[in-house]
């Protein structure tokens, strides 16, 4: 069997090591999640942490893990006797798949027992095998969310409880939860990361001396993996001996009150949701504290805690990826402790505040300010609103006092229209503008009528119903074609024993298929009016506003979203279909307006945008959200280009406003057979 990489051959990645040491030391601190792009040794980190694990002694033939000393009161296998044989082996890393199925992971009915005996029996699932050691999900931002729900629940209470095909089983399941994520995948639910008590973001070394050890160590593990370990061995060891001796120490650790006031204070500057940051920095805390050797905790530890597990609880909108706060952060800990934030801990400088992995003083030895996400949307203020300037962006020219209040929909005062006057932002320098969206809210449920076909399957979510893997049982039937999907046991054993044999089995003919109905995600793709028309009545902001709300919606549900733009001579994909939600944000929040209104063009853009999604993905059905106020004055009648989309569940959301109506956007939606709403129908006040 190949060894894994060894954990102290990881260059660099203070910061993660340091974290994943904590967690192992003290498993209540709640698991690391780990931020990077794709190639930074995420996974390998992780999975070189296994081999530092102390041993667990463990009930001799318990499927679940059962500590000796305080076995599971409802161990299915129980209850045990105290002096049943005992064993001891390393702490599991098990690794949850993200396509897994909800069976696998909580575990389900012994089917070969059912069947054979006669029996009602419990088969263990993955929480069940995770229980005592870590439990490992890659790309856990890409994790279906009736997976996530099981992990909520199971991380929440310690628990795993199995309601499923007649059994009803409870079980410990306490385990130390490790996710890696590609940030550019987008964002996991926030609820999940709230679960995770430390967030680090991980980075390639951007100098070439560090790269250049990388490679030469990847090269030579995968040469000879054996002979590569042995030279990690003594290192390996000496960090697992220093994990046991801080756990041997983790329950004499003082916490002063004066520190933990210092982590009541700083919680509360830093404005975080609820009592698990206070809680979590603590715990990280007295762990830093025994890892260093310490038998108390001091200043050092609560800032050095509070940089690994604050950054990712300050969420002002669901769409802020965690780690835009960092600076925040590092004027919140500066304040805190009246110190410039350049200046150093006024601890003893003998000690090792950070407690690095390597057991060195310098400056990778703790944790660092390391940017999580270089692309966070920073036009987002408390309330959700965009700003449209970033950091590096000088707010937009705004229009004279007065004249964008009074353009009307129509025309200006010399007579000419707005098109006209802005004729495709057609000439350099014509006006454009950056309209201000407001504060998003709760817009009405856009899905697409009927239900997807269960033989192509479906992508899990919450938006349109859809026959899927996952989902409420509502019937059972014969397999389609032969291939049976999902066994609905109750009705396949009811059909075998209507045939009123003695002792039947099951055969073939007897086998039923489960139906289940449950929610899917769509790829939503926006289509938006950016023409001058549009800046009339300051209507581009109540847009943008409708279509960031939309976005917030989208995420939530976890649809793939694309954003097209039609404005001047024609249309523009600014957004290319993707399951990053703030890049849309801040694509909206640069959109400007201005120009004639290439409607057509639009709806062009829009069906190449589909074909091409369609052959990427089929199982993905997509719902078309154009933004319009249906006056096309570029290019051809949008009428004649529908036939293009036929077959596309489309939304028309209208903007057009003022005393007069053309109903432009309602012949559009009826050429589309789509439906129209008002954009003032949009927001649910339900």
């Amino acid at each position: 069997m190949t060894p894994p990489y060894p954990f102290s051959a990881v260059v660099g990645l203070a910061d993660l090591r340091l974290a994943l040491l904590l967690t192992a030391v003290s498993p209540a601190i709640g698991g690391v999640l780990v931020r990077g792009e794709k190639g930074t040794a995420k996974s390998t980190v992780v999975r070189g942490l296994a081999s530092l694990l102390p041993e667990v002694a463990v009930v001799g033939g318990c499927r679940f893990a059962c500590d000796p000393a305080a076995p599971d009161a409802e161990c299915p296998d129980g209850p045990h006797d105290p002096g049943a044989p005992r064993a001891a082996r390393r702490a599991r890393l098990v690794e949850l798949p993200v396509g897994a199925t909800e069976d696998r992971v909580v575990g389900t009915l012994d089917l070969q027992r059912a069947l054979a005996d006669g029996v009602k029996a419990y088969e263990p699932g993955l929480l069940a095998a995770a229980h005592r050691g870590v439990l490992y999900v890659d790309e856990v931002n890409l994790l279906p969310d009736h997976l996530v729900d099981l992990l909520l629940d199971a991380a929440a209470m310690g628990r795993a409880h199995v309601e499923r095909d007649g059994v009803s089983v409870k079980h410990a399941a306490r385990f130390l939860l490790v996710g890696t994520m590609n940030p550019e995948e987008g964002e996991p639910r926030p609820q999940l990361v709230d679960r995770f008590g430390l967030v680090v973001g991980v980075t390639a070394p951007q100098e070439a001396a560090p790269r250049a050890e990388v490679v030469r160590r990847r090269l030579a593990y995968e040469a000879d993996p054996g002979s590569f370990a042995t030279r990690f061995e003594e290192e390996d060891a000496r960090l697992a001996g220093r994990i046991a001796a801080a756990r041997a120490r983790l329950g004499g650790v003082r916490l002063p009150d004066r520190e933990l006031d210092r982590i009541a204070r700083i919680c509360l500057a830093y404005r975080v949701d609820g009592l698990r940051a206070d809680i979590v920095v603590a715990r990280t805390a007295v762990a830093l504290a025994a890892w260093s050797g310490r038998d108390a905790v001091t200043k050092a530890d609560v800032r050095d805690a509070a940089r690994l597990a604050l950054p990712h609880r300050r969420r002002r909108d669901p769409l802020d990826p965690p780690g835009t706060d960092l600076e925040k952060l590092e004027e919140v800990l500066a304040q805190e402790a009246g110190d410039d934030p350049d200046d150093e801990p006024d601890d003893d400088p003998d000690e090792d505040p950070g407690g690095g992995p390597d057991g060195d003083d310098g400056p990778d030895s703790g944790p660092t300010e390391t940017p999580v996400d270089d692309e966070a949307p920073s036009d987002v203020d408390g309330g959700g609103a965009v700003t449209g300037a970033g950091p590096d962006r000088q707010p937009p020219a705004q229009p004279p006092a007065g004249t964008e209040a009074s353009w009307d929909d129509q025309s200006r005062d010399d007579g000419r229209s707005w098109d006209e006057e802005q004729t495709a932002g057609d000439a350099v320098g014509a006006p454009q503008a950056v309209a201000f969206a407001g504060a998003p809210y709760r817009p009405k449920l856009l899905s697409i009528a009927g239900k997807a076909n269960r033989q192509a399957g479906s992508h899990a979510g919450r938006r349109s119903p859809a026959y899927s893997r996952h989902g409420r049982i509502v019937r059972s039937r014969r397999p389609l074609g032969g291939k049976l999907t999902s066994l609905h046991v109750p009705d396949t054993i009811r059909a075998a024993a209507l045939r009123g044999e003695q002792r039947y089995t099951v055969k073939t003919e007897d086998l039923r298929e489960a139906v289940k109905v449950g929610r899917e995600a769509n790829l939503v793709l926006f289509v938006v009016d950016a023409s001058g028309s549009m800046a009339a009545r300051q209507r581009m902001g109540v847009v943008k506003t409708a279509v960031l709300s939309l976005l917030r919606d989208a995420y939530q549900r976890r649809d793939k979203v694309g954003l097209i733009t039609f404005r001047g001579r024609g249309a523009t994909t600014v957004l290319e279909p993707t399951a990053s939600h703030e890049v849309g944000v801040l694509r909206l929040a640069e959109l400007r307006t201005g120009g004639r209104t290439p409607l057509a063009e639009g709806l062009r853009q829009a069906a190449r945008t589909l074909q091409g999604e369609r052959r990427r993905d089929a199982r993905r059905r997509p719902l078309l959200v154009v933004v319009t106020d249906g006056r096309a004055t570029s290019g051809p009648d949008p009428l004649t280009v529908a036939p293009m989309l036929a077959g596309v569940a489309t939304v028309v959301v209208d903007c057009e406003s003022g005393p007069v109506r053309l109903g432009l956007a309602q012949r559009l939606a009826a050429a589309l057979d789509a439906s129209c709403l008002p954009l003032a129908a949009l927001q649910n006040w339900s």
